[in-house]
């Protein structure tokens, strides 16, 4: 997703293959998969040589995944397994470009910063709104002296709704 992401046009497989140094085939099967739950959408075709080239490009905005709308118990174990697979993968994606930044010899590596707060859930809609639409509006690079940054962001309600928690 990040390499299609960082794209500035529609990606072909084998184009997003060669960059993440990746079998095609390997890539392809990722990308059906992403294609089919809406996060990849195909929005051209060319004829090459008499292969069909297809660009894709990534959903632009923010995924939300609701628990509540999952009541099969064994739905919710493929839920909780694929939904701690997605987390497990983007943490190690942003620790890992944390850290590479950190080796590259800049004078600042990042910031990390791990707080519990408290807010309504409106308040906390609000802050991922604005955060989701900052990130939105500097996704792409507009002036030559921006630097490229990473962001990762988790907000999690640590208790039941409608409960009181001290």
């Amino acid at each position: 997703m990040n390499f299609f992401h960082k794209s500035d046009h529609p990606a072909t497989i084998k184009e997003i293959a060669d960059r993440m140094g990746e079998v095609p085939a390997k890539v392809y099967y990722h990308a059906r998969k992403l294609e089919r739950i809406g996060l990849l959408e195909l929005v051209d075709t060319k004829q090459i040589n008499g292969i069909t080239a297809k660009y894709y490009r990534a959903y632009e905005g923010t995924v939300s995944i609701s628990r509540d709308e999952v009541d099969d118990q064994s739905i919710k174990e493929i839920f909780r397994s694929e939904s701690q697979k997605l987390a497990s993968h983007m943490f190690d994606s942003a620790k890992e470009k944390y850290l590479d930044s950190a080796e590259k010899g800049r004078k600042r590596a990042g910031t990390i910063s791990n707080s519990d707060v408290f807010l309504t859930k409106e308040e906390a809609e609000e802050f991922l709104k604005i955060a989701i639409e900052f990130a939105q509006t500097h996704s792409k690079r507009s002036r030559s002296e921006q630097e490229e940054y990473h962001l990762f962001l988790s907000l999690s309600a640590m208790s039941e709704e409608g409960s009181q928690s001290n």
